[in-house]
């Protein structure tokens, strides 16, 4: 395929610029960027992309696709009544069925506001690992651990399996991790078997950390630590690759330890961790530390959005506010977070996350011919401030077009709505 008669963004040192030329795709890579000759574009299909930019594909870095069955279901809560008094009695009465519609559910919401790549974590990860297959979308998917008591075996056998039926499966678009779900839901023990299996393996690991202030105080007054130390003292950051979602309520010392952290990161989720009221990270922070920061939704239950277009927005907004500074994050600062640090996070910096000769062709074209967008000054801050994700126009994923002017070609639309509903009504009878 060529895209022709557009216009692609790429990155240097932090700053992002628009280019004019084709982009040439052969099989799931971009061979080459510029003006392509007859010879290199005989027997090619040509993509007219006139009015539009194209854009590496988005990154969401945490996920729970199944739970866009109870989009909006348990609102205006605290996160620990929000979490135990509805969410999970809902959870534990899904099916597979309910579990694989609601991952199609979510799927299809992601790829048309433009995100590519995700990271996912919930139970019957097979069930969502055949959804991510059949969407063509790309995932790095991972077990949820829960280890209240001493017999967490399966769990870990579950996880081991996983990484062994799926790393590497769909021609690559599908990775794996280790997800023991958070400091709060797993003892030490058995987060110690978490971080050797992740070793073994030779995977990230998943997790959520110091999401709450409520958190930070469970774990002190059982292990008389942050939640960073707990981690630290399972062995969590010894020779692994992490990613880390949330990262709210962090100390001086915590940061002092999350600073050594060479592979992966902090996945910030603002609009989640707003809508739920636990507050917001100090990005500035962690940047200062030199800790890589990615962009993510959360699941669907939380953040009943899952644009990461809106996720761009928030976490601008949240830092200005939060430093009464204009200047805290710049748009090309926030953009480079929703793209190629997330890739980087996710361990898929080589591959995706840029528009680059040699990498996989995970490609998002905007329509620029909107007034929202007119006139265009500055083309990342459109993106960040003003765009939304019904500006995505096309989607390419691997180098095949998933997406095409707002219509799914992997999946049915319209059977994935009208199944996740009857699904989401059957589920609420059960309760």
């Amino acid at each position: 395929m060529i895209i022709k008669r557009g216009h692609y963004l790429q990155v240097e040192d932090g700053v992002w610029s628009v280019q004019k030329g084709d982009i040439l795709i052969e099989g799931n890579v971009v061979k080459k960027l510029g003006e392509v000759t007859e010879r290199e574009a005989a027997g090619h299909e040509v993509f007219d992309a006139a009015g539009m930019l194209v854009l590496p594909g988005l990154v969401n870095g945490h996920q729970h696709t199944p739970m866009s069955l109870l989009r909006c279901y348990s609102d205006d809560l605290p996160l620990m009544d929000w979490l135990n008094k509805k969410m999970l009695p809902a959870e534990m009465k899904m099916t597979s069925e309910d579990r694989y519609k609601g991952a199609m559910l979510s799927l299809a919401e992601m790829i048309k506001s433009g995100t590519t790549t995700y990271a996912d974590m919930y139970i019957d990860m097979d069930t969502i690992a055949e959804a991510v297959a059949s969407s063509g979308m790309r995932g790095a998917l991972a077990r949820g651990m829960i280890a209240m008591d001493a017999n967490y075996s399966d769990r870990i056998e579950e996880s081991r399996q996983l990484v062994k039926r799926w790393n590497g499966a769909a021609n690559g678009r599908i990775t794996t991790m280790i997800a023991p779900h958070s400091p709060y839901m797993c003892p030490p023990d058995f987060l110690k078997a978490a971080v050797e299996l992740a070793k073994e393996l030779n995977v990230p690991l998943h997790t959520h950390l110091a999401e709450t202030a409520d958190e930070r105080q469970m774990i002190q007054d059982k292990y008389g630590s942050s939640p960073v130390q707990y981690l630290q003292e399972a062995g969590f950051f010894e020779d692994t690759h992490v990613v880390l979602a949330h990262g709210v309520h962090f100390t001086a010392e915590d940061l002092e330890v999350l600073q050594q952290v060479k592979r992966g990161g902090i996945i910030h989720n603002p609009v989640s961790n707003a809508k739920l009221g636990c507050g917001t990270s100090d990005l500035l922070a962690l940047r200062r530390h030199g800790i890589a920061v990615g962009l993510g939704t959360d699941g669907p239950g939380s953040a009943s959005t899952l644009d990461l277009f809106m996720e761009m927005k928030a976490a601008a907004w949240m830092q200005k506010l939060l430093h009464s500074d204009a200047s805290a994050l710049s748009s090309h600062d926030i953009l480079t977070m929703a793209t190629k640090t997330g890739a980087e996070i996710l361990g898929l910096g080589n591959d995706i996350g840029t528009i680059e000769e040699g990498k996989k062709a995970d490609l998002i074209m905007i329509n620029m011919n909107q007034p929202h967008f007119i006139p265009a000054h500055e083309p990342t801050s459109l993106l960040v401030y003003a765009a939304a994700g019904q500006d995505v126009d096309s989607v390419i994923i691997d180098g095949e077009v998933v997406m095409k002017h707002r219509e799914l070609l992997t999946m049915d639309e319209e059977k994935v709505m009208f199944e996740a509903q009857q699904s989401a009504a059957s589920l609420l009878n059960r309760l």
